[in-house]
């Protein structure tokens, strides 16, 4: 019986790699980088495996992740929301 990841156990313990993945986006001009967002591309990428992933393996996806990747996926990501573009330009009006 394989084992099923629980990557929401290990958030807290990766943050610093977290961290220094959006560091490394913001030094690179991509100044709207979030933990949150880093955190959910990572977990995108990862969603088809089926074997059980260390954490040491799961630090190196984040360590790893390009910012070409992370580009397309916030891309993808924005296309498939939906979202109002004009509720915030209605609310200041009103």
């Amino acid at each position: 019986m394989a084992e099923k990841q629980q990557f929401e156990v290990w958030k807290e313990d990766v943050e610093p790699a977290l961290r220094s993945k959006v560091d490394e986006f913001h030094l690179l001009g991509y100044d709207r980088a979030t933990m949150e967002d880093v955190w959910t591309c990572v977990l995108y990428q990862l969603r088809k495996k089926k074997e059980y992933m260390h954490k040491h393996t799961f630090v190196n996806h984040i360590l790893t992740l390009k910012s070409q990747t992370y580009m397309t996926w916030l891309t993808m990501h924005a296309f498939k929301e939906p979202t109002d573009w004009f509720a915030e330009f209605e609310e200041k009006e009103a």
